[in-house]
């Protein structure tokens, strides 16, 4: 039973706790009071900055110290680099590194300052008693725009985009063709976000960053395999020549001649014939007159030049591991064969009894695709179809019988004006040649030749005017 001395000890006990915890609140009031007096324009205790310890200190002293921290970032140097190679290097004092020492200084002096209540007097109380450490991270800032110029720049440079193949078949001959490519991207969010850990390294110790870009692939969309029926799929072999200190005329047929390959179909087990290929050669079909061999003399005669054009594709023959049906050599070493080869890799033609002929064995079409490179005098025959397990095995060439050029020949020439003396044959040292041809398929020796050649000694003619 609870009497009335029970409840009135009961309200003079509340009352007591009541008296109490408002002396307690008004002494704690006070000693906030009398602190916040203290701290005015400094900042609480227990706050961190970078893990560095920023009690009572103020706002100034936070900005001083991380501008002292900032010059130590000028020296350092970011190098950035692609596949390991440097690209380019920045100065901190360029990239204008610096730590925000603003932001850290008003985030720390904020602590106890909260414009909520509650928050206000939470965090003076633990930040007061020890009960709770604040901590904040500071950015180390850099001049965005001078690195996103950079960036734009570095973009153009490296970013090219995929290239779909294309295949265009018509009048039996390919008259639009490109072998798909694939594009490449630089990986932007990769460097922004190792630009920004390495930034952030430099907290702990300044020192040299290096950032290796990272270059993304972009597969094309369409392939030369899902657009062609003919098993096309690849380049398989590359032939080349050097046709330099050919005279322009020469030059002008090489080109002429190399048009006529380009875009032509093999069809596998097919023997390719290069004169029935280039067709016929005169001035009709376009050729004008230069050097050429024709019964033991070196005359000028429509198309000199053509064997350039068999000599290159006899090559990207060999290189593909083409079975060679029939090849023939030159009468003597001509030099323009000898510019980037060793003797005996040269093919001579000669309508309609001296052909190069070789054979598709390989499981797919062959596609010819010729370039021509005027400025620095090579030809290139690109023979695209499809890869099988061969391996090719071309030995450098054997050379014997070496034979120097008879001496030179003079004779008068009665249609040449008197003093008047013409150079129309050039000497050439005779030599006997061959070469190992072996091709490999499924590890089975399919073909083994030895290809030889036979080159004359040569000698130098001259023509002497008698015309008055």
């Amino acid at each position: 039973m609870i009497t009335k001395k029970t409840i009135q000890i009961k309200n003079n006990l509340l009352y007591l706790i009541i008296i109490i915890t408002t002396i307690i609140l008004i002494i704690f009031f006070n000693f906030i009071k009398e602190k916040e007096g203290e701290l005015t324009n400094k900042i609480y205790p227990n706050v961190f900055i970078d893990g560095k310890n920023f009690s009572l200190t103020t706002k100034q002293k936070v900005k001083n110290y991380f501008k002292n921290q900032s010059n130590k970032l000028k020296n350092i140097n970011l190098t950035i680099l692609i596949n390991n190679s440097s690209i380019a290097s920045f100065s901190g004092k360029t990239l204008d590194l610096k730590f925000d020492e603003e932001t850290a200084a008003e985030r720390a002096y904020l602590i106890g300052r909260s414009k909520s209540f509650f928050s206000n007097y939470y965090q003076k109380i633990t930040s007061l008693a020890g009960l709770k450490k604040y901590h904040f991270q500071t950015t180390i800032n850099y001049n965005q725009s001078f690195l996103n110029d950079w960036f734009l720049t570095i973009k153009e440079n490296y970013n090219k985009p995929a290239k779909n193949a294309l295949f265009e078949f018509k009048n039996n001959k390919v008259i639009n063709f490109r072998k798909e490519e694939y594009g490449q991207e630089i990986d932007e969010k990769k460097f922004i976000s190792d630009l920004e850990i390495n930034f952030k390294s430099l907290k702990e110790k300044p020192k040299d960053i290096f950032i290796n870009l990272k270059i993304n692939k972009i597969k094309p969309e369409i392939t030369l395999s899902n657009i062609n029926n003919f098993g096309i799929e690849e380049l398989i072999s590359v032939g080349q020549s050097d046709f330099s200190h050919s005279i322009s005329e020469r030059v002008y047929n090489i080109n002429l001649a190399a048009t006529k390959f380009h875009g032509v179909l093999i069809p596998p087990k097919k023997i390719f014939s290069f004169n029935e290929t280039l067709g016929e050669i005169s001035s009709i079909t376009g050729y004008k007159p230069a050097y050429i061999i024709k019964d033991g003399k070196t005359i000028l005669g429509d198309g000199g030049g053509i064997c350039q054009v068999s000599t290159t594709l006899f090559r990207a023959a060999l290189n593909a591991g083409l079975e060679i049906i029939e090849r023939h050599p030159h009468a003597y070493r001509v030099y323009y064969y000898e510019n980037d080869m060793k003797p005996g890799f040269d093919a001579s033609v000669f309508s309609p009894s001296v052909d190069l002929k070789i054979k598709n064995n390989t499981p797919a079409y062959i596609l010819i695709q010729t370039e021509i490179n005027n400025k620095n005098n090579f030809l290139l025959f690109k023979l695209y179809g499809k890869k099988d397990q061969r391996k090719i095995e071309i030995s450098e060439p054997f050379i014997w019988d070496i034979v120097p050029p008879p001496q030179a020949k003079y004779q008068e020439d009665p249609n040449l004006k008197k003093g008047v003396i013409k150079q129309v044959d050039f000497p050439a040292w005779g030599a006997k040649a061959y070469f190992s041809y072996k091709v490999f398929i499924n590890q089975k020796l399919a073909i083994d030749q030895k290809i030889h050649s036979y080159y004359r000694p040569w000698q130098a003619v001259f023509l002497i005017g008698t015309k008055n």
